[in-house]
């Protein structure tokens, strides 16, 4: 019996021999699997980077004028350097300009030819420009407009019907394939079912130049959203730090835009909405009953803080499911640069003034001093229309 039991246990040592043998085989072939899947993604990708850097057509010298407009940012001039056959990439060619660091890009009339290297390209855009034709109109985009009435301002503006801008801006395929793949902060969360317009709230306030009586919607979308593009690229790091995506960032700083007007104010704002995200806390922003119920109001009735909305932070915890209004500067700012505070309530005076409060009843003795003020505003505004 002994022999046998001495047999049986040779045995299975070398069973276990062979299978931690196969075992071994098999994660071998798996990390060697992984390696070759990487490395000929990162050979595909530097493939692909190196080939939009070369010269459209080495054999065409053939003569193209590109317009380069005043004020025009990087990703404006790569997509009319694209669009006439100029440089293979306009993403390729924003990564490498930013990358090599260069600008100083001159607007004016540019010739160039499809046989040109990159360096060539930026090196004529370096140089004056012939002087192209005057702006023929300017578009003011204020702060804190909801999209419908950006579609108002474009309508007003040019050829195109607001009706067939807001369908245009509800259409998620039209978005995705148009805009989506040239600006990288436009992410897979602007798509969610529930958002009312996937651009609300990227849409940058500020006055565009036209040198074209009608330009077409993705032109003028286009101007936008390279300007919103610009601003967030300044910050860039704080919204790394505040560990919200731009999405997150976008979304509150457009609450901001619509509860406070001043600086100061902004930061007050943004804090007492970070201190209530991080205590799990409804944030109860009017501005977001607003745009639930789709109106523009000073006061509003306890009926519409409870409309099943996911725009509104009466009913849900956190956030809005996305931008109720195209926020500036100052609130992006202040959504990523919060005052360090722990207030947890906050008032708006008709003056801008924000008071804010600890407590409850601090908030509601602060309230109770100055609601009176804005009785006597909105009876002013009433006698005024």
């Amino acid at each position: 019996m002994p022999v046998v039991n001495r047999e049986q246990h040779f045995e299975k040592i070398e069973e276990r021999a062979k299978e931690a043998k196969l075992v071994r085989r098999i994660v071998f072939y798996v990390i060697l699997g992984l390696a070759v899947i990487l490395a000929a993604a990162a050979g595909g990708g530097y493939y692909y980077v190196q080939n939009a850097l070369e010269p459209v057509n080495p054999d065409n010298d053939k003569k193209v004028e590109v317009k380069i407009q005043r004020g025009s940012s990087s990703s404006e001039i790569a997509k009319a350097l694209e669009k006439n056959n100029i440089i293979n990439s306009s993403l390729v060619f924003r990564y490498y300009v930013k990358y090599k660091n260069v600008g100083g890009f001159q607007a004016g009339i540019h010739t160039f030819s499809p046989s040109m290297e990159i360096d060539e390209i930026i090196e004529q855009l370096q140089k004056t420009g012939r002087a192209i034709t005057n702006v023929v109109f300017k578009m003011t985009i204020p702060e804190g407009l909801r999209m419908t009435d950006v579609a108002d301002t474009i309508a007003e503006k040019t050829d195109l019907k607001k009706k067939e801008i807001l369908e245009k801006m509800q259409d998620r395929k039209y978005i995705k394939s148009t805009f989506m793949k040239d600006y990288p902060f436009l992410t897979k969360a602007i798509l969610e079912d529930k958002i009312r317009y996937p651009l609300e709230g990227y849409l940058f306030p500020a006055t565009y130049s036209f040198t074209e009586e009608n330009p077409s919607l993705e032109a003028v979308i286009d101007k936008m959203l390279d300007k919103t593009g610009e601003v967030l690229q300044d910050f860039q790091a704080d919204i790394a730090k505040s560990k919200m995506s731009v999405h997150e960032i976008m979304t509150l700083a457009s609450v901001i835009e619509e509860e406070a007007k001043k600086e100061e104010g902004r930061r007050i704002v943004s804090s007492v909405f970070h201190n209530r995200l991080k205590k799990g806390m409804k944030l109860q922003s009017n501005p977001t009953v607003d745009y639930a119920v789709k109106k523009h109001r000073v006061k509003m009735s306890t009926k519409d803080t409870k409309v099943d909305s996911p725009y509104n932070t009466y009913v849900h915890k956190g956030l809005p499911v996305g931008p109720i209004s195209n926020p500036g500067k100052g609130s992006i700012s202040a959504a990523v640069n919060p005052k360090q505070t722990d207030y947890l309530y906050f008032y708006a005076r008709p003056s801008g003034e924000i008071m804010a409060a600890k407590d409850y009843e601090k908030f509601l003795e602060i309230k109770h001093k100055y609601e009176d003020e804005w009785e006597a505003y909105l009876k002013k505004k009433n006698e005024k229309q």
